[in-house]
């Protein structure tokens, strides 16, 4: 064994942490269901927001100002994703 791969067993076994799962704490399943209320409630303002920016874009169609709203439009998409991915982003951010 060369003294290179010795020294990097030492360190590699020296700061070796340990890597529980994560475990919810007792009593914790209300959070839980909050969390999926708040992603029911962001769906639902969001998809509102959509219906009355494609109301905005029907009533400024007729008067050639149809195109002002497209970033709005973009940012509620975002916003769609982004509400829809929050398990897997959150989970993907902190490593679990």
């Amino acid at each position: 064994m060369s003294l290179s791969q010795l020294g990097h067993d030492v360190v590699y076994y020296a700061l070796a942490l340990p890597d529980p799962e994560p475990v919810a704490p007792p009593g914790f399943e209300a959070v839980g269901t909050i969390l999926g209320w708040a992603k029911w409630v962001g769906l639902i303002a969001a998809v509102l927001a959509l219906i009355f920016v494609a109301v905005l874009f029907m009533f400024n169609s007729r008067r050639g100002e149809g195109g002002e709203h497209i970033k709005t439009f973009v940012a509620i998409l975002i916003g769609v994703m982004i509400i829809g991915a929050a398990t897997a982003l959150v989970g993907f951010i902190s490593g679990a």
